[in-house]
């Protein structure tokens, strides 16, 4: 394996997480006797130029074709999509001879907003059915993966955007300095890209080893991003910490030509990151540790549960989840079944634990005791949908950053300590 991002051959290993299928793979009921492929999922560590990253064993192809994450099922990523856009429409200027393009735009969830807000947009989706939806709720999209190829064509066909956004994409492509280079294609000489991705500082520090996923190449800190934009002549100028996905990075990028001055922010990040040793390899080693801790305490709580003869069932059926329940070893003993506001997945079952997966009502039919929330990073959304189920006395459980009960008596979130006397926090 060599580094895809400066072809060193000097990668060590961070975490070696076992082999599982891919996470989106949700099997119908006629593949629950069918043989089901999985994959190594192994961290790794470039200690020339410090890119944490996976070997390439499945392609986007093979994911994004057909996806089961429709965006739009997060009441609280629609809200952050759209402040976004409203946010980036006074930071830029953009108006309606503006044009905007976002990579990987999932069905619509963010460019609805530029819609509605008069600005010229395109999104560019891979996978059919989500495009679809996107089409369907008014939002021109092309089905296309982005590559130089399909990014000059785009370019040729409308004209140089003003901003590109790549909000969680710039993970999940295993050709990444082609892929940058694509990005610099869709923009002006003077425009703008915005990219959003998951902040390996809070993956070390805060053990959150389940957004490890084969979908996902590589993990981003500001150091790291910094040398991938550059190998396509482009600058981050400023960056913000934000609270999705358990802790990400807004990275503002223009071309290197213009010699744009970046924020103090840059340089403040980058010191966090200094003093959490990630700029040196030797500061990659917490996270195996912390990882075990989180399996340990989950293990120990739902065998406890069970002992206790309670009925646990889950809440979402996210990617992250299946990197958990199956690094876990968590069947349907443990975890009877979960649930998803997503109907593409009703009556599928977990790649590899095969759980099943039902429609959101069925907690309130069956009463379980417990509900455990895969979907963590959602903490504040999520609880103000479920605190209904303390009218039966249930309890609401979240696994990371630290096993953790919530306060279901109010509207605050307060967390609890579990059995095991430790606490933790949600999404930040």
């Amino acid at each position: 394996m060599l580094c895809r991002l400066c072809d060193s051959e000097r990668l060590t290993s961070v975490l070696d997480l076992g082999a599982t299928p891919p996470c989106e793979k949700f099997l119908a009921p006629d593949e629950l006797d069918l043989p089901e492929p999985t994959y190594p999922l192994h961290l790794r560590l470039c200690t020339d130029c410090l890119l944490l990253q996976i070997p390439a064993l499945i392609t986007p192809a093979e994911t994004f074709t057909e996806y089961a994450y429709f965006s739009s099922y997060s009441d609280s990523w629609v809200r952050h999509a759209q402040t976004f856009v409203a946010q980036a429409i006074e930071r830029l200027d953009l108006t309606a001879q503006s044009f905007v393009v976002e990579v990987a735009s999932n069905d619509g969830y963010l460019l609805r907003h530029a819609v509605a807000a008069g600005i010229p947009c395109l999104g560019v989706e891979p996978s059919v059915n989500v495009g679809d939806a996107a089409r369907a709720a008014g939002v021109p999209t092309e089905t296309t993966f982005l590559d130089e190829d399909s990014a000059a064509k785009i370019r040729a066909a409308h004209r140089p955007a003003d901003l590109v956004v790549a909000n969680n994409v710039y993970a999940h492509v295993p050709d990444l300095r082609g892929f940058t280079r694509s990005l610099r294609e869709l923009m002006a000489d003077d425009g703008w890209l915005s990219i959003e991705v998951h902040h390996a500082l809070n993956l070390l520090r805060l053990g959150q080893f389940d957004t490890i996923y084969h979908e996902h190449f590589q993990y981003y800190t500001v150091h790291s991003a910094q040398r991938a934009l550059a190998t396509a002549g482009l600058s981050v100028i400023d960056v913000e910490l934000l609270d999705t996905h358990g802790g990400s990075l807004r990275l503002w990028a223009r071309p290197t030509a213009l010699g744009a001055t970046p924020t103090g922010r840059v340089a403040d990040v980058l010191r966090l990151e200094r003093d959490a040793d990630l700029h040196q390899a030797d500061g990659y080693t917490q996270l195996r540790p912390r990882t075990e801790a989180v399996r340990h305490d989950l293990l120990r709580f739902l065998l406890d549960q069970r002992a206790a003869g309670k009925r646990v069932v889950g809440y979402g059926a996210p990617g992250k989840g299946n990197t958990l329940l199956n690094y876990c070893g968590i069947r349907t003993d443990l975890l009877e079944y979960t649930v998803d506001r997503n109907p593409y997945k009703h009556g599928r079952f977990t790649p590899g634990t095969r759980i099943p997966i039902h429609a959101p009502d069925r907690i309130e039919l069956d009463r379980p005791d417990v509900v455990l929330v895969l979907p963590w990073n959602l903490e504040t959304e999520i609880t103000a949908q479920l605190r209904h189920i303390a009218s039966w006395g249930a309890e609401l459980v979240y696994p990371l950053p630290a096993l953790h009960r919530a306060d279901l008596t109010s509207h605050n979130e307060v967390n609890s300590a579990t059995h095991s006397g430790k606490t933790g926090r949600g999404a930040r």
